[in-house]
């Protein structure tokens, strides 16, 4: 493994803890006794990019095949 795929696996393992957290606010806020419609839809559409971004950095790390 590359120092540079080192790096991505760990920016990768952060994304998906600040997802996971994501997921957890969202819940608690929907769950209130209040739910700020505003702040739930920049939440959820923080972790809408952030499952795109993982994505696109998994799909980065698959290694090239030649056919």
């Amino acid at each position: 493994m590359t120092q540079d795929e080192a790096a991505l696996r760990g920016r990768l393992e952060a994304l998906r803890v600040e997802h996971r957290d994501l997921d957890d606010a969202i819940t608690r806020l929907e769950e209130g006794p209040y739910v700020d419609q505003l702040q739930l839809r920049r939440l959820k559409k923080r972790r809408l990019q952030l499952r795109d971004y993982i994505a696109r950095m998994e799909s980065a790390l698959i290694p090239d095949l030649d056919a």
